[in-house]
């Protein structure tokens, strides 16, 4: 059985991006439609109520593009939208924290693992949580865990500083708490973040483990389309389109570094919210 409709994975922005570069590299033959909330980013600043609702909105998008399952590309909607977003939708859905969070627990040798993301995700606590439990269920019972909030990360992603002296010395101011603390695994919980793996990789050191939650996150859509049995086969010509909220000439010129391949590429303007949901 294969089925050809795409897969649809939305963010409140960019970053979102790194999440569906992964996924391109680990189902190939598989179509994507990609819808960008950047008019009304970044979803960290806004209460849970509306984060959801947003991710509810978006989620009507993309099943109204007929897609087979939906990726919550956004660290925030994860942390606060999945379990609504799993209840209501039609298709399954897939959030970038439990992945991240697997890997990192199986990777750690000394129990010492450091999380850095956002001011808002590292608030939220949903990485620290979702490490913990995962921990419980493998039976580990020597866990440590460190995070490290790393704002500045998502503007140097952004700009193209991905490997410049500012960079570095940015992360090496962040990342001290850290290598002190003595962490052997360190999970990139922002999707800005693996942009600057080869800094933060130099910083840490050789003997750390970077977790990139989108390569995780990949791995768990490739299983399920195999366990769905909706994969996606023999599909030689497989659609990429985009979608903003906000202006797609801007959205390409930005969007462009993180995907390479003079993508993206006639992205459109759609606005979600005209649909009505409840939460």
């Amino acid at each position: 059985m294969t089925d050809n409709r795409p897969i649809g994975v939305f963010d409140s922005g960019i970053g979102g991006l790194t999440v569906l570069r992964e996924i391109w590299e680990a189902v190939p033959e598989e179509s994507t439609i990609y819808f960008g909330d950047n008019s009304r980013s970044p979803y960290g600043t806004k209460s849970r109520s509306t984060i959801i609702r947003y991710s509810l909105q978006n989620m009507k998008f993309l099943e109204s593009r007929d897609v087979k399952m939906i990726v919550v590309a956004c660290n925030t909607a994860s942390a606060y939208a999945y379990e609504e977003l799993k209840a209501r939708a039609k298709v399954p859905v897939v959030e970038v924290v439990t992945p991240g969070a697997d890997v990192a627990c199986r990777a750690t040798k000394n129990g010492k693992i450091g999380i850095i993301a956002t001011k808002g995700t590292i608030s939220t606590g949903v990485y620290k949580k979702a490490v913990e439990d995962r921990a419980k269920e493998l039976g580990m019972n020597n866990i440590e865990i460190f995070q490290q909030a790393c704002p500045l990360f998502v503007s140097l992603a952004e700009e193209g500083w991905w490997d410049t002296e500012v960079t570095r010395l940015t992360a090496e101011e962040y990342l001290k708490p850290l290598k002190a603390a003595g962490v052997d695994t360190l999970v990139m919980a922002c999707t800005h973040y693996p942009l600057l793996s080869k800094v933060i990789k130099e910083v840490m050191g050789d003997g750390v483990v970077l977790v990139n939650t989108g390569e995780a996150t990949a791995r768990v859509v490739k299983e399920l389309l195999g366990s769905e049995g909706t994969a996606s086969e023999g599909n030689k010509c497989p659609v990429r389109e985009f979608y903003t909220s906000d202006e797609p000439e801007l959205f390409e010129q930005v969007a462009a570094p993180f995907l390479g391949e003079g993508l993206p590429s006639g992205t459109r303007h759609f606005t979600t919210d005209k649909y009505e949901v409840t939460v």
